[in-house]
């Protein structure tokens, strides 16, 4: 076990950590241990029974009642045996072990304090209600003491009480010793590496639990530098309880994040074995044997904790969990809850595999949600191996394809947050989400396009993959994000090989996802031969690439005009048609026949469109005419009438003669005033 840093240390106050008590009425040599039972070394017959646990303790009244309140009370409480007084305290802090030292230094004998010990006497003191109104220098003041000046004031000490507050449920926590040792750590691992002076465990080459024996052989020379994770394996050592409580109040004195991110993966690495463990290709049932094995060299860990900090949101249970799985699980809910919100805190590989096994354990959902936001910040950085998710969820498929859906649109909706922000973020944004600003990057939707497409070339080839989830996921993407649909076209080609059995309509509908004009020439080469696909496709493809080619030709007698440049290209364009297969010529050419029929068709329907255009002038062109007519028949007619009325007149005034010359004149006057009238 590691030593205590004052049992080397002369001079000290306390005796050296010794306590001995002066005032005592039973003279004794020590305490003898006969069985289960202790016995006091003496010739005065024992008048108390004191059973503690499953070990009974053999003392005298006149000691014990000197210096315990508790004691005292339960004594005179009890009327059963005059004589002999028998008393039970099954709930003492610290066990028959913390009560022993009590009992010792109530009978005066000296007792070595240490920062294994302390903290167990120190609620043992407590509980048996040792104050300073019974005796002065009772044994909560001298424990007290020892705590403030000699354990908080060592970093050792802190780390070791702090681990020993564990079985002290909830005495440790009501007496401050949990936060004091806390705030202890928090101190000094906030400190300058370069003023370090005291011993630290360092990390270790594997993944291991610290040898305190070994401490002074393991840590560094101070000739060498102190690395700014120094503290991280010491640390380590602890309850997850009470590491959520150093990391909360390392937070509070204002450690980098990165530095506090790092911390937790390496803690995470030490307790969730399945972190470390190589994911991929792995099913539900191989993560269900990481979990049931886990934890096994950490006895002392959280098994015997009945509650504490990290219990923030409950989990489902639909079935009782085993105690590993249960441990992991609280885990993994305290991990979360003390992650630092800034980007790139934790890596997203550790991220993801965190996912992975808070999924498996069914961790509360709220806890995963904020986990798959946490993803989705830096979704761009995560791999394929880790986003191969096992589904736990009773579903279909073997990969959980609905999580990675919700992990791209908590990355899309980051994204368009952060494109729509202005350039400088509110205060709580900002310190909130430091340094998670990619506006400028616009690499990240590039990369995550290609780790989508990767995606599903590996999960199409699973046979209970709808057509509508890989639909889904592949068009989540705005068509910006992809610069070449190659990938893909592969994930396409690989789903038609698991599904043989998709009709003509859902190939078809398959299909419309990729960009024909977005594919390399040697995808367009495969294309073109690929079977599988459907010969409206083909066609595209094959059409495309005489677009890309002769796009090519132009730009190359544009930019060289010699022709010898590009003249391999076109070799290549009919060895292209030439491995065509035999089937897809025949379709080809029934293709390239029914082209030239709609054409043959659209030009006759031009022309009759033509002819109908020329009959509508015709037609426009009599209508004006019949107009016109209309307009001047009336004119024409008034004319005519009036012109023969005229001729009447004069032949008549021809043959009467001059008599009616009168009435000709007038005759020939009435026109003229109808002509005035008229006009």
């Amino acid at each position: 076990m590691w030593e205590s840093e004052t049992e080397s240390v002369r001079g000290r106050e306390y005796g050296n950590g010794v306590l001995s008590s002066n005032k005592h009425g039973v003279k004794t040599d020590g305490f003898e241990l006969r069985g289960q039972s202790w016995y006091v070394a003496t010739d005065i017959p024992s008048d108390l029974l004191v059973q503690v646990g499953d070990v009974n303790f053999h003392l005298h009244k006149y000691p014990m009642l000197s210096r315990s309140g508790k004691v005292n009370r339960l004594i005179y409480e009890s009327n059963n045996h005059p004589d002999l007084n028998k008393i039970a305290l099954e709930d003492l802090p610290g066990g028959p072990e913390a009560f022993e030292l009590a009992a010792k230094f109530c009978y005066g004998i000296a007792v070595d304090l240490t920062a294994g010990n302390i903290s167990g006497l120190r609620c043992a003191a407590e509980y048996l209600e040792m104050t300073e109104d019974l005796d002065e220098g009772n044994l909560i003041f001298k424990t007290e003491a020892f705590l403030s000046y000699v354990v908080l004031s060592s970093w050792r000490d802190s780390i070791l009480v702090l681990k020993s507050c564990e079985k002290l449920s909830p005495w440790a926590e009501n007496l401050q010793i949990v936060r004091r040792c806390s705030e202890s750590i928090a101190w000094k691992a906030c400190a300058n590496p370069k003023g370090i002076k005291w011993a630290y465990t360092g990390k270790p080459s594997k993944v291991s639990s610290p040898k305190w024996n070994d401490l002074k052989d393991s840590s560094p020379s101070r000739s060498q530098p102190v690395p700014p994770d120094w503290w991280f394996e010491d640390v380590s050592i602890l309850r997850t309880d009470h590491f959520v409580r150093v990391i909360t109040a390392i937070k509070v004195k204002g450690m980098r994040f990165e530095l506090i991110g790092a911390s937790i993966m390496h803690y995470a690495a030490k307790w969730l074995p399945g972190l470390i463990k190589d994911g991929q290709g792995q099913g539900p049932a191989d993560d269900m044997s990481i979990s049931t094995n886990s934890n096994s060299s950490g006895g002392t860990g959280s098994s015997s904790w009945k509650g504490g900090l990290h219990m923030i949101v409950a989990g489902t249970k639909d079935d009782t969990p085993s105690i590993q799985a249960r441990d992991q699980r609280m885990i993994i809910e305290s991990l979360i809850s003390i992650i630092p919100p800034q980007k790139d805190s934790v890596s997203c590989s550790f991220l993801l595999r965190l996912l992975r096994m808070a999924n498996m354990l069914k961790v509360a959902p709220a806890l995963v949600t904020e986990l798959e936001k946490r993803v989705g910040m830096q979704f761009e950085q995560a791999t394929l191996a880790d986003l191969l998710i096992p589904s736990y969820n009773k579903s279909e498929t073997m990969y959980d394809v609905d999580l990675v859906q919700r992990l791209l649109e908590h990355f899309l909706v980051q994204e368009q947050t952060e494109s729509s922000s202005p350039s400088r973020p509110p205060f709580s944004d900002k310190h909130m989400y430091e340094g998670t600003q990619r506006s400028n990057n616009p690499n990240a939707k590039m990369r995550v396009a290609r780790l989508v497409d990767s995606y599903l070339t590996e999960v199409s080839r699973d046979r209970n993959l709808s057509l509508t989830k890989f639909q889904v996921l592949a068009e989540a993407l705005p068509e910006s994000a992809r610069t070449c649909d190659d990938g893909l076209y592969r994930a396409i080609d690989s789903y038609l090989k698991a599904h043989p059995t998709l009709s003509e309509h859902e190939r078809k509908r398959l299909c419309r996802v990729m960009d024909c004009q977005k594919l390399s020439i040697d995808a367009c080469m495969h294309a073109a031969q690929n079977e599988r696909l459907p010969l409206r496709i083909v066609v595209q493809v094959l059409f495309s690439e005489q677009v890309k080619i002769s796009n090519a030709l132009a730009n190359s007698t544009l930019k060289d005009p010699a022709e010898t440049q590009y003249q391999p290209l076109i070799p290549n364009h009919k060895t292209l048609l030439e491995a065509t297969p035999l089937s897809f010529q025949e379709g080809w050419a029934a293709a390239k026949k029914d082209i030239n029929t709609l054409k043959f068709e659209l030009e006759s329907v031009k022309a009759k469109y033509l002819e109908l255009q020329n009959d509508m002038e015709n037609l426009q062109r009599q209508f004006e005419k019949m107009s016109k007519q209309k307009q001047t028949s009336a004119w024409t007619s008034g004319w005519k009438k009036l012109s023969k009325l005229t001729k009447m007149t004069a032949v008549e005034n021809h043959d009467i003669g001059p008599q009616i010359s009168t009435a000709a004149e007038q005759t020939r006057k009435t026109p003229r005033r109808w002509r005035n009238s008229i006009s």
